[in-house]
């Protein structure tokens, strides 16, 4: 099957990517146009994938390109998870999409949506595609399009955070590529759903190299420790828009290719405490570098690092409660920390510093985004009745319900994480309000922008409403962690 009601799932990377392409053209006719471009495309995608979940929920929407039968063509996998996830991607990248139309005014402008559409279509690619070649070809075209964008405003800290993040990812992509070459001399297939189902029939040595070379090689852009020396300089050089669909969406690519190999492809769970082990460092790494940073933007990139290592924790658990607490993690803190890097963008334009002690007073010179960031901070961080603590929650309960003795211990290790990240938040919330500053801030006093206001204003709400409300998510997170945990259906709809 595949195409629902005049609804085909390609048309969730199709659409972006044609736009990319158009974008030059719409120039011809008016500069301000290429602006608006990347708003519309995300809008048609959120729309395409809230349209076809009900389906996928049923059976998902297994698509042939070419017509060609499997294991021999290109296939795109339509699952709940898929589609959720693709959903998510372009909920944040309308969102965020609509920011830069205001924000985003230097540089080569054309070529920023370009490559923000880019991105996006490589983000969906990877959820959507059944091929694991094409998995490398579409982080490839989100890597590609996100080392552009963080040497964006072309200064020195950007280009350096650039080339930084450009020969990590090429060194990552290259153990990707080893890894897909070894598993295609073995199972002469490239399909992922075919080499799940034979990738028992070998010797245990001949499976762990290629996982191994594929687990480092998406590693490096999922942020797991020790492969995350990339991501603070990136996040924080950047342009905040950019900065937040790296936070938001971009790293957390990473971690489903990761954890799309370890569940589906080798099916591989003697490796799950080991999984578990390295969320856990990662998140306290994480969190206590975050601690000690002075630069905004640094902390929260170092938060992203640390929110990351929580959410391969839950996915270590390798239960339906413990996959539905990760996926309900992963869409808290695309929330949060989108929202906290707009906010923190439009905060850095007005005081023209990234140091924390220059956001002094700004809670009182603008109220407005100082209370959206304030929220996103108490989401973050798990305090009630926002999201982030329905997420964290289900964690704690999915964790505390294995009835092991070693998971509680480490779950006290992960209510340690949350205690150090409520200590550096709270300290920037008492600067926000509290701290007098005596500077002038760096740009004249004017309204805020609709372009700005907008975004903010409905991730804001997203967080309140879902945290009061996260009942709402339980149909869409059950049937998405039924995807990733049984196998075998996967492999069932795909080949047959």
């Amino acid at each position: 099957m595949g195409i629902f009601n005049g609804v085909n799932p390609v048309l969730l990377i199709a659409v972006p990517l044609g736009l990319t392409f158009i974008t030059p053209l719409c120039g011809f006719i008016s500069k301000q146009i290429a602006k608006f471009i990347p708003v519309l495309g995300m809008l048609f995608n959120l729309v395409v994938a809230i349209s076809l979940f009900p389906v996928v929920i049923k059976a998902p929407i297994i698509v042939k390109l070419g017509g060609f039968p499997i294991p021999f063509g290109i296939n795109l996998v339509a699952d709940p998870l898929a589609v959720f996830l693709a959903g998510l991607i372009s909920l944040i990248g309308l969102l965020i999409s609509m920011y830069a139309t205001d924000y985003i005014k230097k540089g080569s402008v054309q070529s920023y949506h370009m490559l923000y559409l880019l991105l996006l279509a490589g983000a969906t690619g990877i959820v959507l595609t059944g091929d694991i070649f094409n998995l490398f070809v579409f982080f490839e075209i989100l890597c590609i399009s996100s080392y552009a964008l963080v040497a964006y405003n072309q200064d020195k800290p950007g280009i350096e955070a650039g080339i930084k993040y450009l020969i990590q990812g090429t060194v990552g992509s290259g153990l990707i590529l080893i890894g897909i070459a070894l598993l295609y001399g073995q199972f002469g297939s490239l399909n992922m759903a075919h080499i799940a189902r034979q990738i028992h029939s070998t010797t245990p040595l001949s499976i762990f190299i290629p996982l191994a070379f594929l687990i480092a090689g998406f590693g490096v852009e999922a942020a797991i420790l020790p492969l995350n020396a990339w991501l603070p300089d990136a996040h924080s050089s950047a342009p905040s828009s950019i900065s937040a669909i790296l936070s938001g969406i971009a790293i957390k690519m990473g971690v489903y290719a990761v954890i799309r190999i370890v569940f589906t492809l080798f099916g591989a769970h003697s490796l799950l405490h080991f999984v578990l082990f390295v969320g856990l460092l990662t998140l306290l790494v994480g969190e206590l570098a975050a601690f000690r940073q002075n630069n905004i933007k640094r902390m929260l990139a170092y938060s992203s690092i640390g929110q990351i290592g929580l959410i391969i924790f839950a996915f270590g658990l390798a239960s339906t409660p413990g996959i539905k607490g990760a996926l309900f993690q992963i869409t808290s803190h695309a929330m949060a920390k989108a929202l906290l890097f707009l906010a923190v963008g439009y905060m850095v334009y007005y005081s023209g510093s990234m140091e924390i002690t220059s956001l002094a007073g700004m809670g009182k010179k603008i109220p407005l985004i100082s209370i959206a960031f304030t929220i996103g901070v108490f989401s973050l961080i798990g305090f009630p009745p926002f999201v982030g603590f329905a997420s964290k929650f289900l964690i704690v309960k999915a964790t505390l319900a294995q009835h092991d003795l070693l998971l509680t211990i480490l779950l006290g290790f992960v209510l340690l994480a949350t205690v150090i990240e409520c200590a550096y938040f709270l300290k920037v919330i008492q600067t926000l309000y509290f701290a007098n500053n005596s500077q002038q801030m760096a740009q004249s006093r004017r309204n805020t922008s609709l372009a700005v206001l907008i975004p903010i204003f409905v991730l804001t709400i997203l967080i309140i409403g879902i945290g009061i409300f996260p009942e709402m998510l339980n149909r869409i997170l059950d049937s998405a962690a039924g995807a990733l945990l049984n196998r075998g259906e996967y492999i069932q709809h795909v080949l047959h």
